[in-house]
Parts: C-alpha cells; sequence; structure tokens
C-alpha cells in the first residue's frame, strides 16, 4: 500500500516530528489541528469559537492539498477543554460538514500543547480514486 506525507505551505510547521496528513492507500488521516496561523501562534484569542473556525480552516487548506473535501471526512475526533464548549462549537462543525455527518467522536481534555488552545480536532478522510 502506498503511502504519501502531507505537508501544506502556509500552515504552522508541525511542532514535532509528524506531516500534517498522511495518505495510506485511499484513507487520510489529518493530524490534530489547533487554532494556530501560520506562524505557530494561537489564533482566536480565547473565544472557543474562533478557535473552531480556525481549525476547520486549517482543515479545509490539508483537505485540499490532498485532494479532499469535508464531504470526504468520515470520522472526527474533537478534544475539548471544556466539554460544555460542545454547544457552542456545533454550530460552526455543521457549517463545515453541511448535510455530511462524519462519525464522531468528542473527548475532554486536561490540557493541549499549545498554550491557550480550546480545542484540537483530528480527521479519517477517504479519498475517491478514478
Amino acid at each position: 500500500m502506498k503511502r504519501r506525507e502531507v505537508m501544506v505551505e502556509g500552515v504552522a510547521e508541525p511542532i514535532s516530528h509528524y506531516a500534517h496528513a498522511v495518505v495510506s492507500g485511499d484513507t487520510l488521516y489529518v493530524s490534530g489541528i489547533v487554532p494556530v496561523d501560520a506562524s505557530g501562534a494561537l489564533a482566536g484569542g480565547d473565544d472557543v469559537v474562533a478557535q473552531t473556525r480556525e481549525v476547520f480552516a486549517i482543515m479545509e487548506r490539508v483537505l485540499a492539498a490532498a485532494g479532499a473535501t469535508a464531504a470526504d471526512v468520515v470520522k472526527v475526533t474533537v478534544y475539548l477543554l471544556d466539554v460544555d464548549d460542545r454547544p457552542l462549537i456545533n454550530p460552526v462543525r455543521q457549517e463545515f460538514f453541511g448535510s455530511t455527518r462524519p462519525a464522531s467522536t468528542l473527548v475532554e481534555v486536561s490540557r493541549l500543547v499549545v498554550p491557550g488552545a480550546r480545542l484540537e480536532i483530528e480527521a479519517v478522510a477517504h479519498l475517491h480514486r478514478l
């Protein structure tokens, strides 16, 4: 099975030894995305909605770099500092996925790698090959 690492220009450089995403066969694995700008600085301040918009904007770029869209996402995992933020981020999530409803897991965590980040989202997508 072929494996290809996906690095996206204009997206913050990974802070450790990983790729923005990896394609394996017809599956795309998107690394956890935190709300940071291209330089790696926190985006969205302390606003979980603004942070969520930033995460999905980055995800859109990563998906596109691999030839996918939000409609191709089959599974997401959302890590939140406060599970009570779920109702706040859901409208942004629905905006991003539209009528597509991926499988999903939501986990409350005590801390994320970027100070001030209130969420991190990872995804798995199916790539349609001709």
